[in-house]
């Protein structure tokens, strides 16, 4: 696409549900594939390129079964076809061990991944996140890795360099804060990481808590990618209660529009990480 401006097309990711809230937390928490399927639609008419998914059991809890991905992934693409990136977590939320979740991956087949280098990649695990790095490489099935601190910043590119990761141009997530009670993300989280990495790498970023549109604001100024959504927030930036998900991308859409950034599609996003 055309860009008068020197910044890329801002890609927004919505992550709508996570693995840990529940309706009880907000009652629009999409949860069905049915559900999680009307809340694509609505992200992608506000401008999402990308859904990053998580699935539940029949309880609601955080699975990484490989059936009800399928049936959340179908579900999805009957509603908008293949008009976003629909990227599967590996997330272990202390539940799944590193095989289990490169496991999942390599059988679901996804067109992408999210991948959090300290669970996949730990000292001493390079020759198996390798060869699990390769097959996807193999597979096409494009990655997003998960950096949660400067460190893992580090640690990614010291994998790269060494070629443990053979991804020519992966696209980075740096994550703002933790799950914790007293969540205190800020815009300037982002500088540490910035400070750590090369400046040719594509990266987006995602926040927790009331600063999430603050600092989804600034990634977008300075040439970056945001992911929003109740995965990590569900306050608008007027401080109440988002009615959606939906609402949270429409937010970043009116930023990158108004700093001059064209709004990505999801074939942007494939030319750019898969050719």
């Amino acid at each position: 696409m055309d860009n008068p401006s020197s910044l890329p097309p801002a890609i927004l990711t919505v992550a709508p549900n996570g693995a840990r809230k529940t309706k009880q937390d907000h009652p629009m928490l999409p949860i069905t594939p049915a559900e999680l399927a009307d809340e694509a639609e609505a992200c992608l008419k506000e401008g999402a390129a990308m859904i990053h998914l998580h699935v539940r059991d029949d309880q609601e809890r955080h699975t990484l079964d490989v059936t009800k991905y399928r049936e959340a992934i179908a579900a999805i693409r009957d509603k908008v076809g293949d008009a976003l990136v629909i990227q599967a977590t590996t997330e272990a939320v202390g539940i799944y061990t590193p095989q289990q979740q490169m496991d999942m991956v390599l059988e679901l087949k996804p067109e992408a991944a999210s991948l959090a280098i300290k669970e996949l990649a730990p000292e001493g695990h390079e020759p198996a996140a390798k060869e699990f790095f390769k097959e996807m490489h193999a597979l096409q099935i494009m990655p997003q890795f998960i950096l949660y601190s400067p460190e893992d910043m580090q640690r990614f590119e010291a994998l790269k360099s060494e070629n443990v990761i053979p991804f020519e141009n992966p696209f980075l997530i740096l994550v703002l804060g933790r799950y914790t009670s007293n969540q205190t993300s800020h815009p300037h989280d982002l500088i540490p990481f910035l400070n750590h990495m090369s400046p040719s790498r594509i990266w987006a970023t995602c926040a927790f808590g009331p600063l999430e549109h603050a600092a989804a604001s600034g990634a977008l100024a300075m040439g970056g990618h945001v992911r929003v959504g109740f995965e990590n927030n569900m306050l608008l930036k007027t401080g109440e209660r988002a009615r959606r998900n939906a609402d949270l991308i429409r937010q970043v859409r009116e930023v990158a529009e108004a700093i001059g950034r064209p709004i990505a599609t999801a074939e942007d996003v494939r030319k750019t990480f898969t050719g």
